[in-house]
């Protein structure tokens, strides 16, 4: 399944810069994808300094420091602040994670921009067909946990659990998170989390009843009479014409 036929395109070429779509932007060398941001997810600054792995004072002097050479990956493994696997993983999740969302369905128009390199420098290009297999993968997880793409977006609204029923560690500090305005994309920031793991908790409390599902938006329905025909009615020309036709049918 081809998630985006452009972004297929600019791997066959080897293309370097930036794809930029709708819900995030993914940043491709050689035609292979070495970064990615989506306003979606929490930026790997959010991963790492609100998990607390790195102080934010930290981060802030890597990209000062190495930012204008776009190497602050580098600069974050020998100051030492963080090994390079480390940095490894952590960057490969946050490229999965804003590539989810940057592939999602588009309405507006897909550009590439040559030649544009992101600041933070290159970790561990990944294929564009790796980005592609795992975002269909995630896309499938979340409908087979609960279908119902409306709480993705909404508020998270918890209800009462029924007696019995317990949650996980991890499901209660995102309860607690959710305070009825809060979306999962702004809880995921709040908690240091990566957006897609949020969602899918989301769906999961949700098919246990314990998250409000909001309805799907319903469709308007069109009017059975195109608006225009009343107006053409009212035109008085019109009514003139049905006149005449009509006197001219009674004398036949």
């Amino acid at each position: 399944m081809t998630v985006s036929p452009m972004l297929v395109r600019l791997a066959a070429e080897r293309a370097t810069g930036a794809l930029l779509r709708d819900h995030g932007t993914l940043y491709l060398v050689d035609g292979r994808v070495v970064h990615a941001e989506s306003p979606a997810a929490p930026g790997l600054d959010v991963l790492l300094t609100t998990g607390g792995r790195l102080p934010r004072e930290g981060w802030d002097e890597a990209v000062d420091r190495a930012g204008a050479r776009r190497e602050v990956g580098r600069f974050l493994v020998e100051s030492g602040r963080l090994g390079d696997g480390e940095l490894e993983i952590c960057h490969l999740g946050a490229v999965f994670d804003a590539a989810f969302f940057a592939l999602g369905p588009a309405t507006g128009p897909t550009r590439f921009r040559y030649g544009v390199a992101h600041w933070f420098g290159p970790v561990r290009p990944v294929s564009t067909e790796a980005v592609e297999r795992e975002t269909v993968r995630r896309r499938e997880l979340l409908d087979s946990v609960w279908p119902y793409g409306s709480v993705d977006t909404a508020p998270v609204v918890p209800r009462a659990p029924a007696p019995g029923q317990t949650v996980t560690l991890r499901q209660r500090a995102l309860l607690a998170a959710a305070d009825g305005v809060r979306t999962p994309a702004e809880i995921a920031r709040l908690l240091g989390r990566p957006a897609f793991h949020t969602l899918l908790d989301v769906r999961r409390l949700a098919a246990a009843g314990l998250v409000e599902t909001p309805p799907d938006p319903v469709a308007a329905v069109p009017p059975t009479v195109p608006a225009w025909v009343g107006e053409v009615a009212a035109d008085p020309d019109i009514a003139l014409l049905r006149r005449l036709r009509d006197a001219l049918e009674a004398s036949l």
